[in-house]
């Protein structure tokens, strides 16, 4: 049910563009309301331009914008006496229409205007809303939905047929409008609906009162029957769906990106298990989109598997890897018979793969688009619902989905984001990742573009830098996770949580340190046992772990050991340590030569003397070393800066770029190499 959200004291405190931006924002906190990126609103107004004359102004969403989050910035400005006299005319082309308005600027600096400013410029009336409601999507997408339509609202409402956005449609509803003084509302055939007001406040109230009445609508022919009631497959116990999907997500990622690495993210909320688990389900899915917007982020179909639990793990395996060999080609079936020359094929492969018992598998090039397809795609099955209910559901042609998908105005909004750096698209595990190199490491991979998995027994500490992460570079771009690199379940347990949060990993930096300094003979069992067990038993976990995934990906896989100068230099008083150093450093050689058949490199890094904000450092390690060389511990680091043959300081954000080199395609004919990061330390020159 929607909620009338407007609060006069609130509204007063927002006021930009007549309450425009606060309407828009209002909107977009309800997703059956507005979908997410989708929808758009307006406002006409008198202003001033250059010259001092009053001129009237067309404020409308610009493209690619969210109404749930736009500011007074995200709204184009056109001068609107220059756009109605395009009213007369019979036909306009898109590209036409967009270098006419390109012509029709006021507000200079400000994004290009929504693909469906004509329809606001068109439409009679100061404050204008465009939106996508799930039970007005439910009678616009219902076989006979236009008389449903009248049914329901008589002469208020005009209808329009199906027809792609831009001049056309615009015609139709202005003219429409025109032809019915009594309209209160435009219901677009498999699209939507325009709703308008004399003030934003009018604005708002109509746009969520007719909502209602399509709600109410639809709830009374439902007749307490359950539309999607899940017992043709009913859901697993939780436990059993997340294990299934641990098991399957690696293999699926893999299938999925041969084009571009996806991120997955998954679902198995109550709506979505009811619809998979629904005997219409495996039909009903492939109807098609319910409207252009939810058709860009969720493709035409899904991929349905037809799989029920008594057949097993292994067969959902084999079904998911068919499935996506079977979808790409029905896809690039459906590409060939619509294209013209110069389209260009998109990525194939499914955006939502549905699992009956199990839920919804979303794929996107980063954790943001993966949502975007989940969010809508429940959107879809409350639209499905809503016309199942009324009548038959009913969706875009394959010609007209194809038009929206590769539509040049829609393809620009893509063009808007920033192009993607060299680890978009990838997992990256970090160990140790809430302080020093590794804190650096993953700021510097997520700058690269990576999702990253911290893991850390400091959780406070790897938890603060994930929100740092995610704040910086956006939703699901970091995660935390406790896990004590020597605990066998718990390695496992956090591979196993980041598999179900991204769908896999691509890289694992192995970092988690300990360093204990003393003579040999100062030396205890407990010590060589925990150094060991951290940079020994620790580190053959993690590989473990990250090879078992790799291998079921089939996406090769990275591996970068964080090792040391000790690694190879025979230092005194750190036997222990540079034993262990130099054990990974041969596990590193030999994972390499195991790992390349499989597409898996494996690399080293050897830093020296990184003192500045570690945590190994400042639990003993500095006082130890300042005593083997016979100095004050405040004189280690000028120490170490001359002791180079560069004479620098090794700081963490240079061990992270050299893992930033390792981890990416820079790199990409090296394995089974060492990187040295010490500022020149004759003694540990590789030879």
């Amino acid at each position: 049910m929607p909620k009338n959200l407007w609060n006069d004291e609130e509204a007063r405190q927002r006021p930009e563009l007549d309450y425009l931006v606060y309407r828009s924002n209002l909107l977009g906190r309800d997703r059956s309301v507005v979908n997410i990126y989708g929808g758009n609103t307006s406002v006409k107004r008198r202003e001033v331009d250059h010259l001092g004359r009053e001129v009237n102004v067309l404020w409308v969403k610009g493209s690619g914008s969210d109404v749930a989050t736009i500011t007074e910035e995200g709204f184009a400005g056109l001068l609107l006496d220059e756009i109605l006299p395009l009213m007369a005319r019979d036909h306009m082309s898109d590209e036409e229409m967009v270098a006419y308005l390109a012509h029709c600027v006021y507000a200079l600096n400000r994004p290009r205007q929504s693909i469906e400013t004509l329809l606001h410029a068109f439409t009679p009336a100061p404050h204008v809303d465009h939106t996508h409601p799930d039970p007005v999507l439910a009678i616009a997408c219902a076989e006979h939905g236009q008389e449903l339509c009248r049914e329901l609202w008589g002469e208020r409402a005009v209808w329009v047929d199906y027809v792609r956005p831009g001049f056309t449609l615009s015609k139709w509803i202005g003219e429409g409008i025109r032809a019915n003084p009594r309209a209160e509302l435009v219901v677009m055939g498999k699209h939507g609906m325009v709703s308008w007001g004399e003030t934003s406040r009018a604005c708002y109230d109509n746009t969520i009162r007719v909502i209602q009445e399509a709600e109410d609508f639809v709830e009374a022919r439902r007749n307490g029957r359950r539309v999607f009631p899940g017992t043709a497959v009913p859901p697993l116990a939780p436990e059993e769906r997340q294990a299934i999907l641990a098991a399957v997500l690696p293999g699926l990622r893999g299938a999925v990106s041969r084009e571009r690495p996806a991120i997955l993210q998954t679902d198995d909320s109550p709506e979505v298990l009811a619809f998979v688990g629904s005997e219409n389900a495996p039909a009903l899915s492939q109807v098609g989109a319910a409207c252009p917007d939810h058709l860009v982020h969720t493709k035409r179909q899904p991929l349905f598997v037809e799989w029920k639990p008594e057949e097993g793990v292994e067969a959902l395996k084999t079904k998911l890897a068919q499935g996506v060999d079977d979808f790409v080609a029905r896809y690039t079936e459906y590409f060939q018979a619509h294209s013209q020359p110069g389209d260009r094929m998109r990525d194939p492969a499914p955006r939502v793969i549905l699992i009956p018992g199990v839920g919804m598998v979303t794929t996107g090039g980063d954790a943001l688009a993966a949502d975007v397809s989940r969010q809508l795609y429940h959107r879809a099955i409350k639209v499905m619902e809503g016309s199942q209910i009324l009548s038959r559901f009913i969706s875009l042609t394959a010609q007209e989905s194809f038009d929206i998908e590769y539509w040049p105005l829609e393809l620009y909004k893509l063009s808007l984001k920033p192009p993607p750096r060299e680890l978009a698209g990838r997992v990256v595990v970090v160990t140790g990742g809430a302080s020093g190199i590794g804190r650096a490491t993953a700021r510097r991979l997520a700058e690269d573009h990576a999702h990253v998995v911290i893991l850390d027994i400091n959780q406070e500490g790897a938890e603060q830098v994930a929100v740092e992460l995610v704040e910086k570079h956006g939703l699901g771009r970091s995660m935390a996770l406790f896990c004590d690199v020597t605990d066998e379940a718990g390695v496992q347990e956090a591979f196993r949580r980041a598999v179900l949060a991204y769908g896999g990993v691509d890289v694992v930096v192995s970092n988690a340190g300990i360093a204990i300094a003393a003579a040999i003979d100062e030396t205890s069992l407990a010590d060589w046992n925990k150094t060991f067990d951290v940079l020994g038993k620790g580190y053959f976990l993690v590989s473990r772990e990250a090879f078992r995934i790799w291998k079921e990906q089939g996406m090769g896989g990275n591996l970068v050991y964080v090792g040391s100068k000790n690694s190879v230099y025979a230092g005194k008083n750190a036997s222990v340590y540079s034993a262990a150093k130099a054990a990974e450093m041969h596990m590193a050689r030999c994972l390499a030569a195991e790992g390349g058949p499989f597409g898996i490199r494996v690399n080293t890094v050897l830093p020296d003397a990184v003192i500045r904000g570690s945590g190994i450092w400042d639990k003993g390690w500095r006082e130890a070393r300042a005593a083997a060389y016979g100095i004050r511990p405040e004189e280690l680091e000028e120490f170490y800066r001359q002791r180079n043959i560069l004479h620098v300081n090794i700081f963490p954000e240079h061990v992270a770029e050299a893992i930033s080199f390792l981890a990416g395609p820079r790199s990409s004919r090296t394995t089974g190499g060492a990187l040295t990061v010490d500022g020149g330390v004759p003694g540990a020159f590789l030879r």
